[in-house]
C-alpha cells in the first residue's frame, strides 16, 4: 500500500471531473460513491486499486491517493502519479478557457455551475477506442453494459472489481466470446483486429499523440471499424484534443438543441457552425453539454458561485431544460 498526496492549482472538483469519466452511474470501471473515486489500474503487469479523495475546497484543492494491491515500486509510484494526471486533467490550466467565457455570456451561462471541473482522459487510446467501439449506434447505457460485461471477463481484478481489458488481454479471444458478452459480430471483430494488431507491433495507439488533429483523425479512419464519430472521440477522451466536438453524437446534438432552445436539431456542420466561436476549446463545450445533463437530473451540484469564479449572473443553476 501507498499513501501520497497531490497538490494542484485551484479551482478544482473531483466530482465533476469524476462525473466526466463515469457519464452514467452504471459505470462499473470509474467508480464514486459521493466522496472516493475508486479503479483499478494496471501498472506494468500489476493490478492496483487506486482511491483518490479531495481535501480542501475547490479554490485550496489538495488530492489524498491511497493504493492497494501490489507493491508500489518508484517506477510504479512514478507512473501512477502520470497516470492520475492525465485521467483527472490535473495539469491542464482552463484560465484561457474561462477568460473566454468572461467575454461571451452565453458560454458563461453554460460553464459557471462547473467552474473547477477538469477535462479527464481515459487511461489509455486502446481503452478510449473500446468505450467509442461499445457505444457505436446504442445508447451510452448499453454500451456501458458491455464495457461491463468485458472488463469482467477480461479485465485483470482485486476482488469483485476489474481493471479495463489491455491489448494482451484480449488477443487471444475469439469472436464468439464478444458475442456472448452482447458484442455485435462487427464489434467484436473490431476490437480483436485492433487488440492483434497491438500486440504484435503492426499499431501503435499512443503514437497518435505525436500527429495533428487531422493527421491523428485520417489514421484512424484508416482502420476497420472506426467512422468519423469514434475517430473524433478518440481524439478528444483518448488524446485529449480539446478543440474536437465528436459533433456526429446524436446525444450531444440534442443537448446542444435544448440548450438553444431551437426548434430543430442540428447536424454534424450545424454543430460546429455553432461552437465555431468558441476555438480552441471546442471539445469543452462537449463535456460542459454532458455535465449540464447531469446536473439536471441530479447527479451533480453546481458550483457555488463566488466573486472569484463568476463568469455571469443568472438564477438558475443549470442554464438548461434537459430532459
Amino acid at each position: 500500500m501507498a499513501v501520497f498526496t497531490l497538490k494542484l492549482a485551484p479551482p478544482f472538483r473531483l466530482d465533476l471531473t469524476v462525473w466526466v469519466l463515469r457519464r452514467v452511474p452504471i459505470n462499473q470501471m470509474d467508480r464514486w460513491d459521493g466522496q472516493t473515486y475508486r479503479r483499478i489500474l494496471v501498472l506494468g503487469e500489476t493490478a492496483v486499486e487506486v482511491e483518490v479523495v479531495q481535501r480542501g475546497t475547490a479554490q485550496s484543492p489538495e488530492l489524498l491517493v491511497t493504493t492497494r494491491g501490489g507493491r508500489m515500486t518508484s517506477t510504479r509510484l512514478t507512473d501512477l502519479k502520470a497516470i492520475l494526471e492525465k485521467i483527472l486533467g490535473l495539469n491542464i490550466d482552463l484560465r484561457p478557457f474561462y477568460q473566454l467565457a468572461k467575454h461571451d455570456p452565453r458560454l458563461a451561462e453554460l460553464i459557471e455551475p462547473f467552474v473547477g471541473f477538469r477535462p479527464p482522459r481515459l487511461a489509455s487510446v486502446f481503452e478510449t477506442l473500446l468505450n467509442g467501439v461499445a457505444c457505436q449506434q446504442v445508447s451510452l447505457i448499453a454500451g456501458m453494459h458491455l464495457l461491463n460485461h468485458l472488463c469482467r471477463e477480461y479485465g485483470l481484478a482485486i476482488g469483485e472489481n476489474h481493471a479495463v481489458p489491455r491489448p494482451v488481454d484480449l488477443a487471444s479471444a475469439r469472436r464468439e466470446q464478444l458475442r456472448g458478452l452482447g458484442f455485435s459480430n462487427r464489434k467484436a471483430q473490431t476490437i480483436l483486429d485492433i487488440a492483434r494488431s497491438i500486440v504484435e507491433g503492426r499499431l501503435d495507439l499512443e503514437g497518435l499523440s505525436a500527429l495533428t488533429d487531422a493527421e491523428a483523425l485520417d489514421r484512424l479512419l484508416e482502420l476497420k471499424g472506426i467512422g468519423r464519430w469514434t475517430a473524433q472521440y478518440i481524439l478528444l477522451r483518448g488524446l485529449g484534443r480539446l478543440d474536437v466536438f465528436p459533433a456526429d453524437d446524436v446525444g450531444s446534438q440534442k443537448k446542444m438543441q435544448q440548450w438553444l432552445k431551437r426548434r430543430d436539431t442540428p447536424d454534424y456542420d450545424g454543430m460546429y457552425r455553432i461552437i465555431a466561436p468558441w476555438r480552441p476549446y471546442r471539445g469543452l463545450i462537449y463535456f460542459s453539454l454532458l455535465l449540464n445533463h447531469q446536473c439536471r437530473v441530479g447527479l451533480i451540484k453546481p458550483t457555488a458561485a463566488s466573486a472569484s469564479q463568476q463568469l455571469s449572473r443568472r438564477r438558475d443553476p443549470c442554464p438548461t431544460t434537459l430532459t
